[in-house]
């Protein structure tokens, strides 16, 4: 069984964002060459997240207002007191920062629609990273 590991670097622009991460991880997959196995996508981050769903724009933007009515910024979370980001907090605990993919016949195995992205709940960032890891043989 091999294992493996690769940080990516980005960089965000927005407060909250979407960033389009399956071109990265896809080309680890390939790079590695496992054959079968999982494909572990991790953000490093308290206020960031790990998504899977399809690169549309509007729905892009569609979740990130989802977000944003959802964890309110400015609500009087007591987190605020001490870094006004309580929202991008509790957003990334409930969203959850990982992702885990099947990988088959050296594929990384996802829908159609589904993408993988990187989701900016405390930006804009100059350096963010993430972690892909892969198990399998």
């Amino acid at each position: 069984m091999k294992a493996s590991f690769k940080e990516v670097e980005l960089s965000t622009r927005s407060r909250v964002e979407l960033v389009d991460i399956t071109r990265q991880v896809e080309e680890y997959v390939r790079e590695e060459k496992i054959e079968n196995g999982l494909c572990l996508v991790y953000s490093i981050h308290s206020t960031t997240a790990i998504i899977t769903n399809e690169h549309e724009s509007g729905l892009m933007l569609d979740i990130a207002k989802k977000v944003q009515e959802d964890f309110p910024r400015g609500r009087g979370w007591r987190h605020d007191e001490v870094d006004s980001n309580a929202e991008a907090h509790l957003a990334s605990s409930f969203i959850g920062a990982s992702r885990i993919f099947p990988v088959r016949d050296g594929r990384l195995s996802r829908g159609t629609w589904q993408n993988i992205f990187f989701l900016e709940l405390d930006g804009p960032r100059s350096a963010r990273r993430i972690v892909i890891e892969l198990l399998g043989e």
